[in-house]
């Protein structure tokens, strides 16, 4: 052997160990035959299938996630064939029949006349990366409830009312089915607060808060806490008689929690005004517009007495 083969041999040794001696593990495809013509030994300890298991790409596609297999399998070969680097991650299967997250950096190595003649990698573990993307994740779902949702009562709150209401809106103009609005407010609440104290007060407000979330009975149903001691109701799809019952409902399931006010004029148990609005909306309606009319009712049934609802049928 002359001095160059022996510089290169030497070459290639110090480069195996160095790729064995990390966490990454490299491996080599040959294009042609889609056989392993080479992958680390690290293989074993990370998945636990034996290094010499390898054999061609079907060992590496049958042993990765069935939710991932199909769609890693096809991007990485579109990627190979048009001889783009790429990576991928997915979850490969271990010999115990756990899964592991992988991050697969892939080259595509080309001969001489341009053709791709490898594919060269490393495969990187990256579950610990994943867990920790799915904690924020899932903190950031949690920060978007609680953004969402009313602090006191738990359901939620104006800044979501907001949003449902522009989504249920644009939908009621585009299909022309109706749209239906309560607004509900508790009467004599100050005065509730003032006999019975704040903390009572916080009580009570989650109770009427429990009770009237189940007048929504359908799923796009929506109910929230308006503002103080108003809530709302919104009702796609539904027509003014169907919004009154709906109301009366809510009446119905208040007096039944038998919730005592001893300080209120209108009733010794706990009561509710309500203003109730339906609208078809053409394009020259503005959702502002109609939530102030609802809202105008609401005033209409405190000016009248209280406990009751004005509606625009």
């Amino acid at each position: 052997m002359n001095n160059i083969a022996i510089e290169i041999a030497q070459d290639s040794a110090v480069y195996k160990t160095l790729l064995e001696s990390t966490k990454a593990i490299p491996w080599k495809i040959d294009w042609k035959t889609m056989a392993f013509t080479y992958i680390g030994p690290q293989i074993e300890q990370l998945l636990g299938w034996r290094q010499d298991s390898w054999l061609s790409v079907d060992d590496w596609a049958t042993r990765m996630h069935p939710e991932d297999r199909e769609w890693v399998v096809n991007f990485c070969v579109s990627q190979s064939q048009s001889g783009t680097d790429h990576e991928a991650d997915y979850r490969a299967l271990t010999a115990d029949g756990d899964y592991v997250w992988i991050r697969d950096v892939v080259h595509v190595a080309r001969d001489e006349n341009g053709e791709v003649e490898a594919l060269i990698g490393f495969m990187f573990d990256i579950s610990e990366r994943k867990k920790t993307e799915e904690k924020l994740k899932s903190l950031q779902r949690e920060l978007e409830e609680l953004s969402f949702k009313d602090g006191l009562t738990g359901v939620a709150n104006r800044r979501m009312f907001d949003s449902i209401l522009q989504l249920e809106w644009t939908n009621s103009r585009r299909t022309g089915q109706p749209l239906s609005l309560i607004l509900l407010d508790i009467d004599y609440f100050k005065q509730y607060n003032d006999h019975y104290g704040h903390i009572a007060g916080d009580d009570c407000l989650k109770r009427v808060a429990k009770v009237l979330s189940g007048a929504a009975a359908r799923s796009r149903d929506f109910f929230a806490r308006y503002g103080g001691e108003e809530f709302i109701l919104v009702l796609p799809e539904t027509d003014a008689k169907a919004a009154e019952r709906v109301a009366e409902r809510c009446r119905a399931l208040l007096f039944k929690e038998q919730i005592v006010h001893a300080t209120s004029p209108v009733s010794q148990i706990l009561t509710i005004s309500m203003g109730i609005g339906t609208a078809v909306p053409s394009q020259q309606d503005d959702p502002r517009d109609f939530l102030d009319a609802v809202d105008r009712r609401l005033y209409q049934a405190k000016e009248q007495g209280r406990n009751r609802s004005i509606t625009n049928s």
